[in-house]
């Protein structure tokens, strides 16, 4: 696509954007009494307007049947995990049995393993990437230490080779490779946190098959955020968060998505909860645990009922808009924002900031990571009093998310222009 560098093209590509009327269904925060430039929907999407709606109507029910809104109502709360299934199943590519919005993401990780980390005789290996957010890295060890194993001699880590910022996929299929008969797990992120770079799910899966491992995906930064097809891609298990591309709320409900094939195999280790028992005879209290089908039967306890309905109100503008519709704008938005960069640094004789997400659209979300060669946290601040809402990662990141659900082709003009000034102090 050509770009162009003026405020006009940025207002000319807003008009023609049909998914430009979705901004006006959020709250956009404010900096010195203007609209901020948000770019921090991978940490925090913003809040529906729509969700304070959403939320007076459980209140409400609350307020009015007690109890009883358990199973009265239009919107009875025994059944409120499943308002969710048809709105998620398109955005992870999954079947409506194999999804359930639950607990948060780190609690979904260890179920998970739970379940599809089962180390024996020579086959006790987790492999996933260096680096990786605390989510992972601190449920990995405990993991291998509740299996009285040592980390250090049982994780497998795949990092970028030196000199580089992305990991390389064929040294992640060549680990797995290389250790195939030791290997019980593979466990990457859909995308990496820090740098953005997104992950070929589907190949990693099969590498990861082939060798005899389960496969699972933490997709944190990949859910809501491009397109995913993890029953097809024959992926074991994942679980993600709602609360940065879904728009859910801070530290709101997470979900966990596990396989078909799996949906009623009673002798799979896990973790039971009286949630997940068969619904049909769960106030009997029956002893012995008899999972429901699909993930279902990962349930633990019944749902935070206002926690799902803020999820609700988030996933009902997905469901107008279109996860392909947001992918096609988001790959426009994110290719502008790096158009603009590139242009400034191409306007200096050494570059302040350096984009080190990969310039290929396929292997990127709504993410830009910038490595601040020049200013660092203090450049950082200047940007933040100028209006930017973004994200700083030790020890020299900024990053940058055009979220398509409510971002402007002015918000990056915007942004870019604040950068020339600021970068001008440096």
């Amino acid at each position: 696509m050509n770009y162009e560098a003026t405020l006009e093209f940025a207002h000319k590509m807003d008009r023609e954007d049909a998914l430009s009327r979705f901004r006006d269904e959020y709250h956009i925060p404010k900096v010195n009494g203007q609209p901020s430039i948000y770019f921090c929907g991978n940490s925090l999407g913003l809040q529906p307007k729509r969700t304070q709606e959403y939320l007076e109507h459980e209140m409400k029910q609350w307020r009015e049947m007690g109890v009883e809104g358990h199973f009265e109502g239009d919107t009875p709360w025994y059944e409120s995990h499943a308002r969710s299934k048809p709105a998620l199943s398109k955005i992870l590519g999954a079947k409506e049995h194999e999804i359930v919005a639950m607990n948060n993401l780190t609690t979904n990780l260890h179920l998970m393993m739970v379940s599809f980390y089962k180390p024996e005789g020579k086959r006790t290996k987790i492999i996933m990437e260096g680096g990786a957010f605390p989510s992972d890295m601190y449920a990995v060890e405990s993991q291998v230490k509740f299996h009285g194993l040592n980390p250090e001699n049982h994780v497998i880590e795949v990092s970028p080779r030196e000199g580089e910022y992305l990991i390389r996929h064929e040294d992640i299929i060549e680990q797995i490779e290389k250790h195939g008969d030791e290997i019980a797990m593979v466990l990457f992120p859909g995308i990496q946190y820090y740098t953005g770079q997104v992950f070929d799910m589907k190949s990693i899966t099969e590498a990861g098959h082939k060798a005899g491992a389960k496969v699972g995906f933490d997709l944190a930064h990949a859910a809501g955020n491009i397109i995913m097809k993890l029953h097809d891609w024959d992926v074991d298990c994942a679980t993600w968060c709602s609360y940065k591309y879904m728009n859910s709320g801070p530290g709101n409900v997470s979900g966990l998505y596990v396989h078909e094939r799996y949906a009623d195999d009673n002798e799979l280790p896990r973790f039971a909860g009286w949630w997940g028992h068969d619904q049909d005879e769960r106030f009997q209290m029956l002893k012995g645990f008899k999972p429901m089908h699909g993930a279902d039967g990962w349930q633990l306890a019944n749902q935070n009922v206002l926690a799902l309905a803020a999820h609700q109100a988030a996933l009902s503008l997905f469901e107008e808009a279109g996860i392909k519709n947001l992918r096609e704008k988001s790959v426009k938005l994110t290719g502008y924002l790096e158009f603009m960069l590139n242009g400034l640094n191409d306007s200096v004789d050494e570059p302040i900031v350096e984009i080190i997400t990969s310039s290929k659209p396929e292997e990127r979300g709504c993410q830009l990571s910038l490595f601040v060669h020049k200013g660092g946290k203090e450049l950082f601040k200047k940007l933040q009093e100028g209006g930017l809402i973004a994200d700083w990662r030790e020890p020299n990141v900024i990053r940058l998310a055009p979220t398509p659900m409510y971002n402007s082709f002015e918000d990056v003009y915007r942004l870019v222009t604040l950068m020339e000034k600021v970068f001008k102090q440096f």
